[in-house]
């Protein structure tokens, strides 16, 4: 699990306190760069053992988190300041959480320049150590800045930082779930491997284009890859991402477009948190629009064990982990603005045949663990000495406007009525509302689990929401674990979302 409360933390924009200097100086040397380069690199890397980065000094790896917080990259001398290019770029210090440096370029007209490091870019606190300055020295990862509201006012929207993580958020957003280049061997009893970006290389970007474009090296024990992100701000935020992966293994246990988010509770475990808040989550639940066409959702969950749940699906058109909840007082946090945190889609670019999108959730007690995590898995493991190239958009913003309608599901509840002597346990789930509901006595309610029973299932219409509620019992026997299943059909036809959870005692 990551620590993500730190990261966000870290990442955080700080006050200026001193005249800019020069802007970030580029190496004399110049080298050619293509796409095309860049994949004939990450294969000739996979025919060799893998060798990370050298590792910055230990004086620098051993920052506590305040020391670490005590330094800053100066904006005003970000990557293209004084110019009328639509980015500005500012660089991160390494150490602490990352230990070893990534390499940062900028290509223009098909050739490419380093970006030197630069100690003097940053602003220090005078409580912050002195620290030996050697050749091992680099930048730990970019913000990329645009005028989104205002064209002279440069806002944040997008962090790539810390093995294969980014994050980005929409117009007027709230940093909160992340994204990966590449998941390895999640919840794999033997450990979980991070490949990581190692060299980026960015295309300066012409006045008045809305896009930047990003390349990325991963580079890990068990692959490489070329990565090329074309980015553009906005509510959403958008990037259209081609990866082409080149495994020095048979990859089995890996994960397309890994998300990565927060779930500790809401109204299904909220009695295991002694807590003034209603709710604490970036994102609650898993939505699919899969290959058949129907749209699922997942709640999602703070499980006692770990869980791993796999939607099996063919040629997928798109899944995400969802923030539907959008009112402040849903979950009564002032700072923290769980109700302004980013959904993030994902849309296959081609036909990704046959696989699963995978959930993982893992344990949590505090808010500042990522325990959600939720990718696209391969059927046939991808094998090495040979290229897999994959492509899909990512919105960050709020949900997809453009795939099927249905009536969304809206919350879930779980726990005992008035008779606390009945058996089982009672489960309501909250529709949006639907020109079906019109008429209630018309709709069919179609209730499923592999194992227990279900009883009743009444639809009831919920003035609170505008929508209805679907109520019923649910038996759980001597089970442990249970698959749950509900939609509402008109003439034989899904109308709703299909709603899937895993009940657990």
């Amino acid at each position: 699990m990551l620590d993500r409360r730190a990261l966000l933390q870290l990442g955080a924009a700080m006050a200026l306190a001193r005249p800019a200097a020069a802007i970030p100086s580029l190496e004399d040397a110049a080298v050619p760069f293509s796409y095309d380069w860049l994949q004939a690199e990450a294969m000739r890397l996979s025919t060799a053992p893998y060798q990370p980065n050298p590792e910055v000094p230990a004086p620098w790896q051993d920052l506590s988190f305040d020391e670490y917080r005590m330094i800053w990259y100066d904006g005003r001398e970000a990557l293209w300041t004084g110019t009328d290019r639509p980015y500005r770029v500012d660089f991160f210090a390494p150490g602490l959480f990352f230990p070893r440096p990534v390499d940062i370029n900028v290509v223009e007209d098909g050739f490419a320049r380093r970006i030197a490091f630069d100690i003097d870019s940053f602003d220090r606190t005078d409580q912050f150590p002195d620290l030996p300055i050697d050749e091992t020295l680099g930048y730990s990862g970019l913000r990329l800045r645009a005028g989104l509201r205002q064209s002279s006012i440069f806002e944040e929207f997008a962090v790539f930082q810390g093995a294969s993580y980014f994050r980005a958020i929409g117009t007027g957003q709230t940093y909160g779930l992340s994204a990966r280049g590449l998941a390895l061997k999640t919840a794999d009893p033997m450990g979980e491997e991070f490949p990581e970006f190692t060299r980026f290389w960015m295309e300066a970007p012409e006045p008045g284009n809305d896009t930047i474009r990003l390349y990325a090296l991963l580079d890990g024990v068990s692959t490489t890859g070329a990565y090329r992100f074309d980015i553009t701000p906005g509510l959403p935020a958008r990037m259209q991402v081609e990866a082409t992966l080149y495994p020095r293994t048979d990859l089995a246990n890996v994960g397309i477009a890994p998300l990565t988010s927060m779930f500790l509770f809401d109204e299904t475990n909220r009695n295991r948190f002694d807590d003034f808040r209603s709710a604490v989550y970036d994102s609650e639940g898993l939505m699919i629009w899969n290959g058949a066409g129907e749209r699922l959702w997942r709640p999602l969950a703070n499980p006692t064990r770990l869980q791993v749940s796999s939607f099996l699906d063919e040629n997928p058109r798109g899944f995400g982990l969802i923030q539907r909840t959008r009112d402040l007082e849903a979950y009564g946090d002032l700072e923290a603005l769980y109700h302004n945190r980013p959904s993030l889609w994902i849309t296959p670019g081609e036909g990704w045949g046959r696989g699963s999108v995978t959930l993982v959730e893992i344990p949590a007690d505090q808010e500042i663990y990522d325990n959600i995590v939720a990718y696209w898995r391969p059927r046939t493991p991808l094998a090495a000495g040979e290229p897999h190239r994959f492509t899909y958009g990512m919105a960050w913003g709020g949900e997809p406007d453009d795939i099927r309608p249905a009536a969304p599901v809206l919350n879930t509840r779980i726990g005992q009525g008035w008779d606390k002597d009945a058996d089982g346990t009672i489960i309501t789930v909250d529709f949006g509302d639907h020109e079906n509901f019109a008429d209630l006595s018309a709709v069919t309610i179609a209730l499923s689990t592999n194992v227990g029973e279900v009883m009743g299932g009444i639809l009831q219409r919920n003035p609170g929401t505008g929508g209805v509620r679907l109520g019923f019992r649910f038996l759980p026997g001597e089970a442990e674990m249970a698959e749950l299943r509900a939609q509402l059909l008109l003439d034989g036809r899904t109308f709703s979302e299909v709603w899937l959870y895993r009940w657990t005692p």
